[in-house]
């Protein structure tokens, strides 16, 4: 489900019709996030590290609003429920666009992603489902770097508001700390780097749980 955001009386409608006129409406910043208790929790529980970050990524989407905005035409658009379109690899080096519904309960998302990742695996191509729908936050894991910045190939002509989160590989400090890179590109037409920090405060408050 989605409402119509109230446009004429939300304070940051100057904001949204001054940069969505622009080529390039997103920004982004890359963040290191403390994944030690995250990654630890995931093993105690014999989870998929991955899948287990996914969702507390979903999660934080979720809580935040301005995540949850979606541009149409030119409205915009509060959805219910942000789900995950992840980038899931294959044994042959390609990988395909997935679809993974979020769920609070970890448990029902846990199965709702292995049943999907399943699935892409086991098809061929990039587009092995029809995306009817844009509330969805675009998802990648990039476990061969440590970058410290990132950036996408976009359609600048393709009309996307949908976020970009991506992360990178896993490094241990010699004092056992793990941190993981996590890259945010948001339209800044639906939020400033205000919203990004808060969220990603969010973020690492229940990675640390």
């Amino acid at each position: 489900m989605k409402t119509l955001l109230d446009l004429d009386n939300w304070n940051r409608k100057e904001h949204f019709l001054f940069f969505k006129q622009m080529q390039e409406p997103f920004f982004g910043a890359t963040v290191a996030i403390d994944c030690t208790k995250a990654y630890e929790t995931s093993k105690t529980l014999g989870t998929s590290f991955f899948i287990y970050y996914l969702h507390k990524t979903l999660n934080a989407m979720n809580v935040s609003e301005s995540f949850r905005y979606r541009i149409s035409n030119t409205h915009i658009y509060v959805h219910d429920r942000i789900d995950g379109s992840a980038t899931i690899s294959r044994a042959d080096g390609t990988f395909g666009f997935s679809l993974i519904e979020y769920h609070p309960d970890y448990a029902i998302f846990e199965q709702t992603a292995l049943t999907e990742i399943e699935r892409i695996q086991n098809t061929t191509g990039l587009f092995t489902r029809e995306f009817n729908e844009d509330n969805v936050i675009h998802f990648s894991a990039i476990p061969w770097l440590d970058f410290t910045s990132l950036s996408h190939a976009r359609n600048m002509t393709f009309p996307d508001s949908c976020p970009k989160i991506s992360f990178g590989k896993m490094t241990v400090s010699e004092a056992g700390k793990r941190t993981i890179p996590m890259s945010i590109h948001v339209h800044h037409g639906l939020m400033d780097a205000l919203h990004v920090g808060q969220m990603v405060d969010y973020f690492q408050e229940i990675m640390n749980q």
